[in-house]
């Protein structure tokens, strides 16, 4: 999977806002606007863009309470079987298989901490799942690839 300067260029704009009009990139990178669209399809096709997002203010939504949930797992071979359910939990926003005391390490997002006190004890009832030891997000303070993506183009 070779990218040149340009795909990279592009990357960079898309991942500052993945809404940034086709036209407006094409302009300040010197290209026609076919050039970018060519560009963005073959990069989807390649599978380094896997889609375009919006960003969402969960608090303004209700659910500014976030908590990070570590699993403890009777084996690993369980872990698919506790992902799958974990996806029926809506709060739990994300889930990553782990290594170290975890088995699975989870973010859940909440109205409070009364919610979120439910949503661990559902966890917990998950079958594989032998307990819980949760930290509370007092505030996300980066949530951001741009830095990660500075890294890459100057490689």
């Amino acid at each position: 999977m070779k990218l040149d300067k340009l795909d990279k260029q592009i990357l960079q704009f898309l991942v500052r806002d993945a809404r940034k009009p086709f036209t407006e990139i094409a302009k300040e990178l010197m290209v026609s606007p076919g050039t970018i669209h060519v560009r963005v399809k073959k990069m989807e096709q390649m599978g380094v863009i896997k889609s375009t997002s919006i960003s969402v203010d969960y608090a303004k939504l209700g659910f500014g309470f976030i908590a990070y949930v570590g699993l403890f797992t009777s084996r690993s071979l369980a872990s698919p079987e506790i992902i799958v359910k974990l996806r029926e939990i809506p709060e739990v926003t994300v889930a990553h298989l782990a290594t170290g005391k975890y088995g699975i390490f989870c973010k859940i997002r909440c109205k409070d901490a009364s919610h979120a006190k439910d949503v661990i004890f559902k966890i917990n009832d998950v079958e594989g799942v032998e307990n819980t030891e949760s930290m509370i997000s007092l505030e996300e303070s980066i949530n951001s690839n741009a830095g990660l993506m500075e890294l890459f183009i100057n490689e």
